[in-house]
């Protein structure tokens, strides 16, 4: 069995089956992560040994996947959880933050591991700031991904004068990511150098550095104090050069290739400018299109009013007897008409249930076949309500 578990640092998951036994899975998607930390914190550990966290405390609890508890308690309170059985040669996907157990019917054999594309680096973020916030030791490095990725983007948008497109989801996403931590550090370094007794700067090619406060990694920039701190320290810490007992005679360490980092930081700003610009002028656009047509259309309307309107006076003079021969007619047609009209020995309720409506439209001697079937919509709630 594997016990329930979201995949770290929010990462996407696939498993493939090999062979053997089957394999059952239950899920629990990403949009109700909340629902089900809060019903493990209230139902399974009952908040005796999550006070100090709360659900951030369930979170790090489950992530050491040793919690197993049947899904009937979260169906009782409300929380989604969905089943599958995985057989020979099947994949299974997890998607990012979605919870998940199961256990397989027997031995087999399956192989699973951890990916992500463009559209995770949001939520790897939010892992980590979350793994910083209970101290958790990261598994990757997410700044160094996230910044050697963008400047892949940057320098293949140099050289093939490739632009970001606003359909282009999974690098609007990485790009939008990177500008957040770059403008952070940005900020983060500036207040630094407003600082009383201004702070010495180094440049560093090292990787990633691990905060030994929060065991946040740290890649583009770090602060380390000899005196007070033998380890480094990240940014977000802002507190730390405040309370430094050596009077903030600290250094900062920055990454050699700084200035290429801001200039693609810069770079996707003003890609992120113009695909803003371009949004409005499509949505101004549309308006002035919608208001162009329904003037036009308000135009028609009163003209085809005006028409309406002469007639009717007009016909005025002809309307009772207009009227009158039309009952006239009504009433000399249905004493024709047969009661009880069958055919085939079938009732005429029966044949309206049996048989489909066809209506004749004769119009300048050529016929045209309507036949009148049920809407596909209907059709659908039908199979949903039998379902």
């Amino acid at each position: 069995m594997f016990a329930w578990h979201a995949e770290d640092h929010y990462l996407y998951s696939i498993n493939y089956h090999h062979s053997g036994a089957n394999k059952t899975w239950y899920g629990v998607p990403g949009s109700a992560t909340s629902q089900i930390e809060k019903t493990v914190l209230d139902h399974v550990y009952c908040n005796k040994v999550l006070i100090e966290h709360g659900e951030n405390g369930a979170f790090q609890f489950l992530a050491q996947k040793t919690t197993m508890f049947s899904p009937d308690v979260l169906l009782e309170h409300n929380v989604p959880v969905y089943k599958a059985v995985q057989k020979l040669g099947e994949f299974v996907i997890t998607f990012p933050n979605s919870y998940h157990a199961g256990f397989s019917h027997g031995f087999n054999c399956g192989e699973a591991v951890n990916f992500a594309i463009g559209d995770w680096f949001p939520l790897g973020a939010e892992a980590s700031k979350r793994y910083s916030h209970l101290k958790m030791v990261p598994i990757i490095p997410y700044e160094e991904l996230l910044c050697k990725e963008a400047l892949l983007i940057y320098n293949s948008s140099k050289d093939s004068g490739y632009k970001i497109k606003p359909e282009d989801t999974s690098y609007r996403a990485i790009a939008l990511s990177f500008l957040h931590l770059i403008q952070f550090y940005k900020t983060s370094l500036s207040r630094f150098d407003s600082s009383i007794k201004l702070s010495s700067y180094s440049n560093t090619s090292l990787g990633s550095v691990t905060c030994s406060l929060c065991n946040r990694d740290c890649y583009v920039a770090f602060l380390l104090c000899r005196k007070c701190y033998s380890d480094p320290i990240c940014l977000f810490h802002e507190i730390v050069p405040q309370n430094c007992l050596c009077g903030r005679e600290h250094t900062v360490f920055k990454r050699n290739d700084m200035l290429e980092l801001e200039d693609a930081a810069k770079s996707f700003q003003q890609e992120k400018e113009c695909i803003n610009a371009l949004s409005l002028t499509n949505i101004f656009s549309y308006n002035i299109n919608e208001c162009v047509k329904e003037h036009k259309n308000k135009n028609w309307r009163d003209e085809k009013s005006a028409r309406r309107t002469v007639n009717s006076l007009g016909a005025t003079s002809k309307l009772g007897t207009r009227v009158a021969n039309n009952i006239k007619h009504t009433v000399e047609k249905n004493q024709k008409k047969p009661k009880n009209r069958c055919r085939n020995n079938v009732s005429p309720s029966v044949m309206s249930t049996k048989r489909q409506r066809v209506i004749y439209n004769l119009r300048k001697h050529e016929s045209e076949l309507i036949i009148k079937v049920p809407a596909v919509s209907s059709l659908l709630a039908t199979s949903e309500k039998s379902k």
